[in-house]
């Protein structure tokens, strides 16, 4: 009887026990994670973020050092950058059809300059023919290069087309202070067809101004050249010096004193402190076939010359064109010429490409 007692309060004893055992197991299997896991998650990912900033950082720093020797081995990609003429800014505009742009007094032309060579021509006639342009043909237009306005022929600069925005108001105001305007696309920008280069399009300036001097009698002829355009303008006037031909005036707007020294203090230019600079990035240029040396050309030029130049132009530095006009003015080809360096003061706000907007521009040209 004893014993059995005994087993019985054993028994009980187990089975009171059981529940706790269970109950301790369970909560041992759902214990929560500790500090220290919680810890390593953040740490995990922080290292992660790190590990994969750090393969970009190299990534770049690859490219970049990458990059001089792609140009020095290929030249033809340092030509493009200074051309631009790939980019073609406005996008979606019919350059045969410069109504569009609010130029209704203006005709689309298309000449060609050598075989295999057509270059898109825009001709807007002074505002005081606008009504008699109306409904006019080609050959209406040429002929009206006969009257007696002057004639301005602008070459433009770098990217875009003749129908960029800037350009575009420029003939505007040109066009209202009694100008003719005649402008183009060098042979690969806009809808001209050819290859770039600086002989081809000095060599398209130069058809383009013969033709124009073919129609317009005695009528003063005018060059205007903006930013890389300064470069054609120049090259263009000193070879119609050297045969005697001269236009009755150059305008040189932002223009600098020659391709090397304007890839060295472009702005945009963040190789320009990296190691053998001139060997990799300056000296492809010159094996192009690029110069555009405006600081030699000015020497050779002899007809008056005007410059205006902003001083927070951000592309073509103002010092380059203070530059370009003290060569000028002390050469001995300007002597019998009037030279004029007009700025812009930096309030006015007119950077690279705003000097139309000034109201003393009719006063500078007369």
């Amino acid at each position: 009887m004893r014993k059995r007692n005994e087993s019985v309060t054993v028994e009980h004893e187990r089975a009171a026990t059981a529940p706790l055992d269970k109950g301790c197991s369970l909560r041992h299997s759902l214990r929560l994670p500790s500090a220290d896991a919680g810890m390593k998650r953040p740490l995990g990912r922080r290292y992660g973020l790190w590990f994969r900033l750090r393969k970009l950082i190299i990534w770049l720093l690859g490219v970049y050092i990458a990059i001089p020797f792609l140009v020095k081995l290929c030249p033809a990609i340092q030509a493009k950058l200074v051309f631009l003429n790939f980019v073609r800014v406005p996008y979606f505009i019919d350059l045969r059809r410069p109504q569009d742009q609010g130029l209704n007094h203006t005709c689309n032309y298309y000449l060609q300059p050598e075989e295999d060579v057509t270059i898109g021509v825009w001709h807007t006639v002074p505002a005081a023919l606008w009504k008699n342009a109306r409904g006019k043909d080609q050959l209406w237009f040429e002929d009206a290069l006969g009257s007696s306005h002057p004639v301005i022929l602008y070459l433009h600069g770098n990217a875009g087309t003749r129908g960029g925005d800037h350009r575009v108001e420029l003939y505007k105001v040109l066009s209202s202070l009694g100008y003719h305007v005649v402008t183009f696309d060098y042979r690969g920008w806009g809808d001209s067809i050819g290859s770039p280069s600086e002989r081809g399009m000095t060599y398209d300036a130069l058809h383009v101004f013969d033709w124009i001097k073919a129609r317009s009698g005695d009528n003063p002829v005018y060059i205007w050249g903006h930013s890389l355009g300064t470069g054609v303008a120049t090259n263009l006037v000193r070879r119609l010096c050297e045969r005697e031909t001269p236009p009755d005036a150059l305008i040189l707007e932002s223009p600098f004193t020659n391709i090397r020294e304007e890839a060295r203090s472009h702005p945009f230019s963040i190789y320009r402190y990296f190691p053998g600079f001139d060997w990799f990035f300056l000296d492809p240029i010159t094996t192009s076939g690029i110069k555009f040396a405006n600081d030699e050309n000015v020497k050779y030029i002899s007809c008056s010359l005007l410059i205006l130049h902003a001083e927070d132009d951000p592309v073509v530095p103002f010092h380059l064109g203070k530059k370009l006009y003290n060569i000028a003015a002390t050469s001995r080809s300007f002597r019998d010429y009037k030279v004029q360096f007009v700025p812009f003061h930096t309030d006015l706000g007119y950077r690279h490409k705003y000097i139309y907007r000034s109201p003393e521009l009719p006063r500078i040209l007369r």
